[in-house]
């Protein structure tokens, strides 16, 4: 195993030293390579979109696609306000303002209601009328107080368009279900012919850049309008993504010139060289550049959880060059400026250590390839990507670059001054580590006792909204607009009979609208059901109308065969309102719950409670629950499943890497230890300090323990090396630390400082990320400073 080892050392020395020779031929061809990969930069996109999180293939998503093929998108912009007296002539004027320009200038908008045009039914004599509830505008105060009382009287408008407290009313755009893209002058060139050819290709659902047009051209108009008597509140699916998609850009912005910055001026005092400064950063950023690149060959977009992935890049390729060079000067330095043989003989002492650094964080980061959830997956392969890429530009790159770059030789006297200091607190650590061995591994499992305690009091979350700070517009509106009008989400369920007109039974259409009066009612925990509607609503108003407009009979008729009658009225009136709750021959009805934007583990019980309702009360239909908040509650317990499998697969991973590097299953199953020691010791705190598992925190535990274990194989290797030469465990433990101590040092600053920028970060889940990674990274390096030696020095005997 040494002569193997020895080997391969030989081997990176020897590519060294190619490089170096040939650096201009290097370059060229590094160059080209680069070149190619970054023209293909400019066609990186960006989703946000919830349905972004599911794989193209996905059950829950083919389901949800086929409920927009039929019904439309389920995805609503409500614009809420607030006026102590909404029935008022000056606020109804006003209000309509606002519903007409909205209409006329919001692009991509399928449908939009509100008191203006809300569905009026009712009955003269024989004949049935459907109109907008102000189509007839009230010019007198009588008039305008029947329009007050129908509206107030209809069910419908409750918690819909009306507050229960009655101080706010609500204006609710529907986005269209398809992309515009592709379809300009469509109409024009099919103008004239029967046969529906658009429909025979495959059609683009609305797209996220189309959803920013949509909301951005929402706000606009809306900010034309607040006043201290008409508070305005806007909220919604497509409104939260949308501020995080923005509230995500600038901080990606933010964040890589803040890692950049803090790499940079840290890399400079503990190099106090420019080059050491340049060169890490170049490679850093044409590793970045590169991987962004292979996600748009592959038509990966940025997606949530990937937007962590160019500072992540930015702080981990780093590690890499820093190794070689923390070697190379010490090497430059001690033998009076003979680049050449410095640059080999850092290569060749620490590539094989970056090498299998670089798989170990590489294997971290695949085991989310795994992952049910879309942008995890992409995470875990495009991240793995990126820190191979960073160990391809360290080894080829750096040899290149310093074979062109004059570097002037330091003074020893001032060389030993910088690092007196660093040598004197690596050598009490040795001493207290090495001195102490069984103290430091008892306290050691007290602590990991105390993390497990912690770990079972763990709670997970996907909570959207409460990522903002308290103060933040988008979540005070969703928040208002929840609490106000019950609700600014909806959960469906298709209830599908099977056969052509199966919704004219009578005890059907009952039960389902016995469902309707159940799910208002419900309420579990922090879930609860603002409003709930269906194909019988519209029957009930129906039957109400032609019956004199009496409120007894607000029901589903007893009659078998008036209900299609009823139904046929309804559509020769010219209303197409039953094409939003069922299709065209009767065999399925769209039942449409309006719930809050919560946290989606809160909804565990309340969705599994509606889908046991529907199944018990309904056995001879086809239940299908989906829209947009089943698949955020999906969503999460596929993240919770993918968290699982993910530590699992790494853990195995990273062991059997660490086995083969030191060559001893013994030594390399104990030098697991301090890499696990870090992540239970997080976890723990997470668990202690209530800091819920979301989609960002999962997501420490498999990055850390790829970049916690880089330390570990540098000590384990180094520590190998001087322990065969001495034969003295204590003093192979002290001349790990004077060597690659130095190094570990200095990438873990770096690291760390790398993700502690997060915490300046616009958004909750990020803070937390930024910290805890931050923490995990830091502990990581004082398990390698001290549990690595106390273990190495009772498990080695002195020979």
């Amino acid at each position: 195993m040494n002569r193997i080892r020895e080997r391969i050392e030989n081997k990176f020395a020897a590519a060294a030293r190619l490089f170096y020779r040939h650096n201009i031929i290097t370059l060229l061809v590094l160059a080209i390579f680069t070149g190619v990969l970054l023209s293909q930069l400019p066609n990186l996109t960006l989703d946000t979109s919830t349905e972004g999180f599911l794989h193209d293939q996905d059950p829950d998503l083919l389901a949800y696609n086929d409920f927009r093929d039929q019904f439309g998108n389920t995805e609503m912009v409500i614009v809420a306000v607030k006026s102590k007296d909404i029935f008022a002539p000056e606020f109804l004027e006003k209000l309509k303002k606002l519903h007409v320009e909205l209409r006329d200038n919001v692009p991509y908008v399928d449908d939009i209601n509100s008191l203006i045009n809300a569905r009026s039914t009712r009955g003269d004599g024989d004949r049935l009328i459907v109109e907008d509830l102000l189509e007839n505008w009230p010019k007198t105060p009588e008039e305008l107080a029947a329009v007050k009382e129908r509206a107030l009287a209809n069910p419908l408008y409750k918690n819909m368009l009306i507050s229960e407290k009655g101080d706010f009313t609500a204006i609710v755009l529907q986005t269209q279900a398809y992309s515009s893209q592709g379809e300009e002058g469509v109409d024009d060139i099919l103008a004239g012919f029967t046969e529906d050819t658009t429909e025979q290709k495959e059609r683009i659902y609305l797209t996220d850049a189309e959803t920013s047009e949509v909301v951005e051209a929402v706000t606009s108009i809306v900010d034309t309008y607040r006043a201290p008597d008409f508070e305005i509140y806007v909220a919604g699916g497509p409104v939260v993504t949308d501020f995080l998609k923005k509230a995500m850009m600038k901080d990606m912005r933010k964040f890589m010139l803040l890692v950049g910055l803090t790499i940079g001026t840290f890399l400079f005092l503990m190099f106090r060289r420019v080059s050491a400064v340049f060169l890490p950063l170049l490679v850093v950023a044409f590793s970045l550049l590169s991987t962004l690149a292979l996600m748009a060959v592959f038509g990966t977009p940025i997606k949530l959880p990937t937007q962590i992935l160019p500072s992540f890049l930015m702080a981990v390729g780093v590690g890499d060059s820093v190794h070689i060079l923390a070697i190379f000067f010490h090497r430059f330095r001690k033998n009076k400026g003979d680049k050449a043989e410095a640059v080999e003989y850092a290569v060749g002492h620490s590539g094989l250590a970056v090498f299998m650094t670089s798989l170990t964080t590489a294997g971290g980061l695949l085991s989310f390839s795994t992952a049910d959830v879309a942008p995890i997956a992409d995470l875990g392969i495009y991240a793995a990507a990126g820190v191979m890429l960073a160990l391809l530009y360290t080894i080829v790159l750096l040899p290149s670059l310093l074979a062109l770059i004059p570097l002037k030789e330091r003074k020893e006297k001032t060389a030993q001054k910088t690092t007196s200091r660093l040598d004197n607190i690596l050598s009490s650590i040795g001493h207290i580590a090495t001195g102490n061995p069984k103290a430091i591994l008892v306290v050691t499992a007290l602590i990991f006792i105390v993390s497990i305690v912690g770990i079972t009091q763990i709670k997970f979350s996907h909570d959207v909204v409460r990522w903002y700070k308290q103060d933040s517009p988008i979540r005070i509106a969703s928040e208002t607009i929840d609490e106000e009008m019950r609700g600014s989400i909806a959960l469906e369920i298709i209830l599908d009979t099977g056969k052509v007109n199966g919704l004219y039974d009578p005890d059907l259409l009952q039960r389902i609208d016995n469902s309707v009066g159940y799910i208002e009612q419900l309420h579990k925990g922090k879930i609860f059901a603002g409003k709930a509607w269906s194909i019988t609503t519209i029957l009930k108003e129906i039957h109400q109308a032609l019956n004199e407009n009496r409120p007894e009979f607000y029901a589903i008729p007893d009659n078998p065969d008036l209900i299609p009658q009823e139904f046929l009225l309804f559509e020769n009136s010219g209303s197409d309102d039953l094409e939003d709750v069922t299709d065209s021959q009767f065999s399925k009805a769209r039942f449409t719950i309006k719930v809050p934007f919560q946290d989606a583990v809160a909804y565990t019980d309340f969705i599994q409670t509606v889908n046991e309702h529907f199944q018990q009360n309904f056995p001879e239909l086809k239940i299908t629950t989906t829209g947009m908040t089943s698949i955020i509650f999906q969503t999460m317990a596929r993240v919770i499943r993918s968290m699982a499998k993910s530590y699992a697969i790494a853990l195995v991973v990273i062991t059997a890497l660490m086995i083969l590097l030191i060559g001893k299953l013994r030594t390399g199953v104990l030098s697991m230890v301090p890499n696990l020691f870090p992540i239970f010791l997080t976890l723990g705190i997470m668990g202690w300090f209530q800091v819920p598992l979301d989609l960002f925190t999962m997501l420490v535990g498999s990055i850390s323990i790829g970049l916690a274990v880089d330390d570990t194989i540098h000590f384990m290797h180094n520590f190998r090396r001087y322990f065969e030469q001495s034969g003295d465990a204590k003093q192979a433990v002290m001349e790990t630390l004077h060597s690659t101590g130095r190094a570990m040092l200095i990438t873990t600053c770096v690291l760390s400082l790398g993700f502690f920028v997060f915490m300046f970060a616009s958004m909750n889940n990020l803070v937390n990320f930024g910290w805890l990674t931050g923490f995990t990274i830091i502990t990581a390096l004082l398990a390698d400073y001290f549990i690595a030696p106390a273990l190495m020095v009772l498990v080695n005997r002195k020979k």
